[in-house]
């Protein structure tokens, strides 16, 4: 399949068009949202952090980014869709890492290089991949599995927050609940769509907006850049 081939993933979708998924386009805007109350809880703060600026706006370029790709639909739209949402993940954990092990590089790098290296084989192992190849369409799983990584990763980072009481716990409590509601409604998008019409992918555009504002939060409020060692280390102690 080249890039500029037409895609067809989702139950709304029911022929090439612009204007062919109205509802899961329309519905992205929950990530500009998400991406303009982090941006008011930032500047409600003393200091404005470069990374979580950069976060954000990688945030509303993830409703962009999708946007694009529910009107659009092909492969070229399809990266603009996938690009965001890793990136926003990949410097999201860096991040927490980071401030998490008291500003310890070293430390950073161990953890992250072992996170990508588990992400990846996860990916690999569900022959799952960040963009869709197979002409024939999705698998019965919808291509849910390729975030199957991210959703491990974001329970055991809330199983953290509860066990080691940190403050940030019922964010990123709530932000894995709502991610594991949203790749449920991703995953059954197709197999309701007789019974709905639309399908639920934009639900999933909904809870995931939801998602990253939590996370988005719980960083700005709870795991400040220039909070004291103690308090950054709370996750390791």
């Amino acid at each position: 399949m080249t890039l500029l081939n037409y895609i067809d993933l989702y139950c709304e979708r029911t022929a090439p068009g612009f204007l062919n998924e109205p509802v899961n386009a329309a519905s992205n805007a929950a990530f500009l949202i998400a991406a303009w109350i982090a941006w008011r809880a930032v500047r409600s703060t003393n200091e404005r952090n470069f990374m979580e600026m950069i976060l954000i706006v990688l945030a509303a370029s993830i409703g962009v980014g999708s946007f694009l790709f529910h009107t659009l639909a092909n492969g070229h739209a399809e990266l603009l869709d996938v690009i965001p949402i890793w990136t926003f993940v990949a410097l999201y954990v860096c991040t927490v890492i980071f401030r998490l092990t008291g500003g310890n590089a070293m430390k950073t790098v161990r953890i992250s290089f072992i996170a990508i290296c588990c992400t990846a084989t996860s990916i690999w192992m569900t022959g799952q991949d960040v963009t869709t190849i197979d002409v024939a369409g999705p698998d019965h799983l919808n291509g849910s599995l390729q975030y199957s990584p991210a959703l491990i990763a974001l329970w055991v980072f809330a199983g953290l927050t509860v066990l080691r009481a940190h403050p940030a716990k019922k964010l990123v409590t709530a932000s894995a609940v709502l991610f594991t509601v949203s790749l449920a409604l991703r995953t059954v998008d197709l197999t309701t769509c007789h019974a709905t019409g639309i399908g639920t992918h934009f639900l999933w555009h909904f809870l995931n907006g939801a998602m990253v504002l939590a996370l988005l939060l719980a960083l700005i409020r709870h795991i400040p850049a220039c909070s004291g060692s103690r308090q950054n280390n709370q996750l390791e102690n």
